[in-house]
């Protein structure tokens, strides 16, 4: 399982970013850089991630670290998944 393609998958649909998301790297800032994340697309974004991972996240796991860029938010998804 490919999980940072997995995720950039996710931010592309749910933010609608039309292809954007496969020049993302590890380093690639979310909030704040994004202009499609905002507080609703990354309510939209955690559930989408739930369900396909079949994960959950409790409220005290995400933060602005987690949407800080695309490794600390696939980094929160790898932790949740092993």
């Amino acid at each position: 399982m490919d999980i940072h393609a997995e995720v950039l998958s996710i931010l592309d649909e749910i933010l609608s970013l039309q292809g954007r998301s496969v020049g993302m790297t590890a380093q690639t800032p979310l909030l704040g850089a994004v202009p499609e994340l905002d507080s609703m697309a990354v309510v939209g974004v955690i559930g989408a991630i739930e369900e396909h991972f079949g994960i959950f996240f409790d409220d005290d796991e995400i933060d602005g670290q987690t949407f800080a860029t695309v490794g600390s938010l696939v980094d929160a998804v790898k932790l949740k998944v092993s």
